[in-house]
């Protein structure tokens, strides 16, 4: 009796070391993938889950881990495990010597973002599943980027990472796997071009700097040239309106004067109708006297000469003499 409770006991405490051992905590954001007796069984889900021991038994997997190495630099380690981590996940590339379609060597530092949708399709249709994805990303970024030009490549980062991103996802997807991002970090030329590039970078600021200052020496002289016509053409217009009113005062100055004799000989005429004389003759008597005052103002006159007509003059001035005293 007491073997038999010790075999009893101890058939028992295999039965509970066995179930005990089939007990397997999956964490969130993580699944295993379980085979029973070699062959797919069930994905287990986050949480408690029971293993059947000896008969069922989690698939190994490869994946990476990222170390960091005594000189402070991050490497890439592939391991096994048996846990498939199902976030988003990051793979870094070290830099890959990539030829342009110059033939141009470049230095590219690569990166991508993935996931793992499907467990089944990323353990059972591809072998080592994170070396894949590192071949097939250098496999495509070598040839996008045969395709361009160095200039190309500097300037269309943005539609590489594009390009390169659809091609892996098409290719991934039969994997069970999600590409969400692909970023290139560093592209380094040559040391060559570099110095290429920054003598012509120079050469276009320098040729931008003289067009802008060509530009502006444009725009001052257009500028000038406008405030000097607007100069001349308010200059003639105000010496324009200075001569009509001169024109406009020398007319109004003649009409006043001219009004002026006829309003004299008016008078004087009123004043002769009695009398002799004619007013046309006291008007040529005044314009000859008028004469005479200019011809005997000159500076070098020394002697004055009356023409023969005197007599008539100062017979009319006798005239107009007699006129006054009456």
């Amino acid at each position: 009796m007491t073997n038999l409770l010790i075999i009893v006991g101890i058939i028992a405490f295999i039965v509970v070391i066995y179930i005990l051992s089939g007990f397997t905590i999956v964490q969130q954001s993580s699944t295993i993938v379980v085979e029973r007796l070699g062959r797919y069984n069930r994905t287990l889900p986050s949480g408690i889950n029971f293993i059947l021991p000896i008969l069922e038994k989690p698939r190994t997997i490869e994946t990476t881990v990222v170390k960091k190495m005594p000189n402070g630099v991050d490497r890439v380690f592939f391991t096994r495990t048996i846990r498939i981590d199902l976030r988003e996940q990051l793979f870094d590339f070290p830099d890959q010597d990539v030829i342009s379609k110059e033939n141009i060597m470049l230095k590219i530092n690569a990166m991508i973002y993935y996931q793992i949708t499907d467990p089944f399709k990323s353990v059972y249709e591809i072998n080592n599943l994170p070396l894949a994805i590192e071949k097939l990303t250098l496999t495509t970024l070598r040839s996008v980027i045969g395709e361009m030009n160095l200039d190309e490549i500097l300037s269309t980062r943005e539609a590489i990472n594009t390009k390169i991103r659809n091609v892996l996802d098409d290719t991934t997807n039969k994997w069970g796997v999600k590409v969400n991002r692909v970023e290139l970090l560093d592209i380094t030329p040559p040391a060559t071009v570099k110095d290429a590039m920054e003598k012509e970078m120079k050469a276009e600021r320098d040729k931008r700097a003289q067009i802008l200052e060509a530009e502006a020496s444009k725009q001052s002289e257009v500028l000038r040239s406008e405030g000097e016509k607007v100069a001349r053409i308010n200059k003639a217009e105000a010496e324009k309106q200075t001569k009509i009113l001169e024109a406009q005062g020398k007319a109004e100055a003649k009409v006043v004067q001219a009004q002026a004799e006829a309003d004299a000989i008016r008078r004087i005429a009123d004043a002769i109708k009695d009398g002799k004389m004619d007013p046309a003759h006291y008007m040529l008597a005044d314009q000859y006297i008028a004469s005479l005052k200019e011809i005997s103002a000159g500076k070098d006159s020394k002697l004055v000469y009356l023409p023969y007509e005197a007599s008539t003059m100062l017979s009319s001035i006798g005239a107009l003499k007699d006129i006054f005293q009456k």
